[in-house]
């Protein structure tokens, strides 16, 4: 089965073509462009419309993609930027007329179909996974069994992403002024440590670790693979040298102070970062660092397996007819 999955974020519009059989992906042939949706979006409440038009572009291309690569359903869904924008069903309305269902789906649903994805590669492992993107960060754990029983204890969506973290602190092109990164730390560990203590999700071996603490963080958005990259100084970037590879929390810190050291010009010239993300990679990394401090993992795990697997794996169910494994739905349209 042949499925095309679409995911509109606050910074990227990613395409997912995945073949599905015996209720897992076999194969999932990934593309991804920076649209940069949620842009104003945390000032304003509202999408720009130049903003829109981008996205609505992008999407015609991935409908014609998934069409020519022989997909005979899709399914769309839209995360942080559209949840907080009162005028995101006129964006909505555009991508209705490519023949798609655009739907707007909570955070927690966003955390679970990101813990379904990425948990296919850690069976049987107790998980603590951070999808880290733009306007949120949704955090979520659990475990998959071997026999492929799900368990989602928790998830939680929280509001701190690479593009919200910038426009509230670090919109400078220049260096990052000490002040700015200080309340930039202090913004996302005021969002982060209720949520952690809620869910009891700090690090197994770690001071305040509960019996059923996760073993593992398992993070996943462009800032942590971006991370990655410049950390190895990828130039193409290489997915096989960047999933499933472990980052220590000292490596993070230090390419944080790395980016903030620099211009916004001169992260977009650092080998293995897209130069269209190097204006708010200095957000997510702070979203990242912050995240590994509160939790108090001392390693992360860098995952390309995201929410557009999991997603692809619920639209299998609902085209099979069998129950999906998070409990949530896709509309999924026939591609003609």
């Amino acid at each position: 089965m042949r499925l095309a999955c679409i995911d509109i974020g606050t910074v990227t519009a990613r395409l997912a073509v995945a073949d599905v059989e015996g209720g897992r992906v076999v194969r999932l042939a990934k593309h991804s462009e920076i649209c940069n949706l949620g842009e104003g979006v945390d000032a304003t409440g509202r999408l720009r419309q130049e903003a829109m038009e981008r996205v609505f572009a992008c999407a015609r291309g991935y409908v014609d993609s998934a069409r020519e690569a022989g997909a005979v359903a899709a399914c769309c869904t839209l995360t942080s930027a559209a949840r907080d924008a009162e005028n995101a069903r006129e964006l909505g309305a555009a991508l209705d007329s490519l023949g798609l269902d655009p739907l707007i789906i909570p955070g927690e649903v966003e955390g679970a179909l990101t813990f379904l994805g990425v948990a296919q590669d850690f069976r049987g492992r107790r998980l603590l996974v951070a999808d880290n993107g733009g306007g949120s960060t949704e955090l979520a754990c659990g475990s998959l069994g071997e026999d492929g029983t799900f368990e989602l204890a928790f998830v939680r969506s929280v509001d701190v992403g690479c593009r919200r973290v910038t426009e509230k602190f670090l919109a400078s092109e220049g260096p990052a002024p000490k002040d700015d990164l200080a309340a930039a730390h202090a913004f996302a560990a005021h969002a982060f440590a209720p949520v952690v203590e809620e869910g009891g999700l700090w690090a197994a071996g770690s001071g305040r670790a509960a019996a059923d603490a996760p073993e593992l963080l398992v993070v996943c958005g462009g800032t942590v693979t971006s991370l990655v990259a410049i950390d190895k100084g990828l130039e193409p970037y290489d997915s096989s040298k960047v999933h499933l590879c472990a980052l220590p929390r000292e490596r993070v810190e230090a390419l944080e102070a790395r980016l903030a050291a620099l211009t916004v010009e001169e992260r977009a010239a650092l080998p293995g970062l897209q130069a269209k993300r190097a204006p708010v990679m200095l957000g997510g990394a702070v979203a990242v660092s912050e995240l590994m401090r509160q939790t108090g993992f001392e390693s992360l795990t860098a995952s390309e397996s995201d929410l557009l697997f999991g997603l692809a794996l619920a639209a299998a169910a609902t085209l099979s007819g069998t129950e999906s494994p998070v409990g949530w739905k896709p509309t999924m349209r026939p591609l003609r």
